[in-house]
């Protein structure tokens, strides 16, 4: 669950990402100062809270964080003014740093790897990697699905060339780090950095 707010572009408008649209026609429905976005078959993929700072003081721009009193306030909100719906609070950070297990050439192309990679406590991800830098044994910057990177782009999970992925290992230019090089390449972190641990991108 993504939480989004650009006062000066979207004015005093919280949206809520909850899943992946995969590119259909949305359809709105509102109630109130809430409107629920869903796809033609009628899953929620997104809320947008309107005048969100009647009842939710917000700072920043761009992804923000909210804690689990801000989505119980949010719940109250949907439960005013109708929806049966409601927020489930996650707090699981979407950018961790990650160990690759494994790494092998994709069957497919000439320039993609697929690869293994532990995001904590044993738990890992298969992730398709264009970088031509990757290898295993790195320490690396993963993207999990329901990710938005700095630019804003959403990761969700996906198929390249046929193959099933599950998140992004990132590069420092996309991830927004200063002095990022222009340089193709994922960011390899330091060998001591620790497996599952929260990386905030732009720092």
């Amino acid at each position: 669950m993504i939480f989004a707010y650009n006062k000066q572009n979207l004015g005093d408008t919280l949206l809520v990402i909850v899943a992946n649209d995969e590119q259909q026609a949305n359809q709105i429905e509102k109630k109130g100062s809430i409107a629920r976005v869903k796809t033609p078959a009628g899953q929620t993929v997104a809320w947008n809270f309107f005048n969100v700072s009647d009842y939710l003081p917000l700072t920043g721009n761009g992804q923000i964080e909210l804690n689990q009193k801000d989505v119980e306030v949010l719940n109250q909100q949907l439960e005013k003014v109708g929806f049966e719906e409601r927020l489930d609070f996650d707090a699981e950070p979407k950018f961790v740093i990650g160990y690759v297990k494994t790494c092998v050439p994709h069957p497919d192309s000439d320039h993609l790897s697929i690869t293994e990679v532990e995001i904590d406590r044993g738990k890992t991800l298969q992730i398709v990697c264009g970088a031509p830098n990757i290898a295993a044994g790195q320490k690396v910057v993963v993207a999990k699905p329901g990710a938005m990177m700095p630019d804003g782009t959403m990761i969700w999970p996906g198929k390249l060339r046929g193959v099933e992925s599950f998140g992004m290992i990132c590069s420092a230019k996309e991830l927004h780090l200063p002095d990022a090089p222009e340089k193709r390449g994922i960011l390899v972190l330091a060998e001591d950095s620790e497996v599952g641990a929260a990386f905030t991108p732009g720092k």
